[in-house]
């Protein structure tokens, strides 16, 4: 059992889109395959976990000012057209049904403006972990910076899928890194991360992040260790190629490190209690009859009531 489970919900509809086959629609031919995947994944973690408060974050902004400010590269290549993100008409159609089912089983959602899915759940991470275990629920590796022992704090990692949950604690962290188990975010802004236009330090592969990592705790560490002069502990040339990356670390900083901090009154006041029941059952009907989303509203409803 967990006490607050915090599910980054975009990177679940997105699973959900592209693995659940498009001809699943509803009557009127609009793809459901998002929307029903999502459900089902929700009703897995409930009836696998049995959180006592589960919160579903949300991108209020897929890619914030302050962090294009600070990289701007940061998620360029995702970029449309028109200047938006590059999520499929298919799947974009599907969101604000998405919001509605949450709101009528009553399921939390929150999402802050400027901020992305995973400064929602840092910050809620945070705060939650003082009261008991905490579970985040996410595709996304970049969130591996916020497990904790103490909390404890655990990913819920879905590259295998919901009924193969990888479970990530420090622990697991240092054993596949090779890191201190809170030192992903640093080893990533060393290494880089393509898929979010993250350039890395030239020259730096994973060993060398890991060893430097290691060593030094962070990157703050590694650039007081420069700072200092100091020699010892850098790889070959790893001194040298740290001396001209100094710029590239300061930004990569602010755009890697999760924001833990958050005050918001979308999240002052939340009630992130999971429901016995939907919270409005006409609205739910209705939806389910509109989008052809009968079986899995019922394993949830069947889910949230054990």
């Amino acid at each position: 059992m967990s006490g607050l489970m915090l599910l980054d919900t975009p990177s679940l509809y997105f699973r959900a889109f592209f693995g659940v086959p498009e001809s699943v629609t509803a009557p009127d031919g609009t793809p459901v395959n998002a929307v029903r995947g999502l459900i089902d994944m929700i009703a897995r973690l409930v009836q696998d976990r049995s959180p006592e408060r589960l919160v579903c974050c949300m991108d209020a902004d897929w890619r914030p000012g302050f962090r294009v400010a600070a990289l701007p590269s940061y998620k360029a290549h995702r970029v449309a057209d028109d200047g938006g993100d590059q999520t499929p008409d298919a799947l974009e159609a599907q969101l604000p049904v998405i919001d509605a089912v949450l709101d009528a089983f009553g399921l939390a959602r929150a999402g802050v403006p400027g901020y992305e899915a995973d400064d929602v759940i840092g910050t809620l991470a945070t705060r939650g972990a003082a009261d008991g275990p905490v579970d985040i629920v996410t595709g996304d590796r970049d969130l591996f910076q916020l497990v904790d022992d103490r909390g404890p704090v655990l990913v819920l990692y879905t590259a295998r899928g919901i009924r193969n949950l990888q479970v990530m604690g420090e622990k697991e962290v240092a054993a596949k890194y090779g890191i201190p188990g809170r030192g992903y975010g640093d080893y990533a802004t060393l290494r880089g991360d393509p898929s979010d236009g993250l350039p890395g330090v030239p020259g730096v592969g994973d060993k060398t992040a890991a060893a430097l990592v290691t060593r030094f705790g962070s990157v703050e560490g590694i650039l007081a260790a420069l700072d200092s002069g100091a020699a010892e502990g850098f790889p070959a040339g790893a001194r040298r190629r740290m001396e001209a990356a100094r710029d590239y670390l300061a930004a990569a900083e602010t755009v890697v490190r999760v924001v833990t901090d958050i005050e918001a009154p979308e999240l002052a006041a939340l009630d992130d209690r999971l429901p016995a029941g939907a919270r409005d059952p006409e609205a739910l009907v209705e939806l389910a009859d509109t989008w052809n989303l009968g079986g899995p509203v019922n394993r949830l409803l069947n889910a949230l009531a054990r």
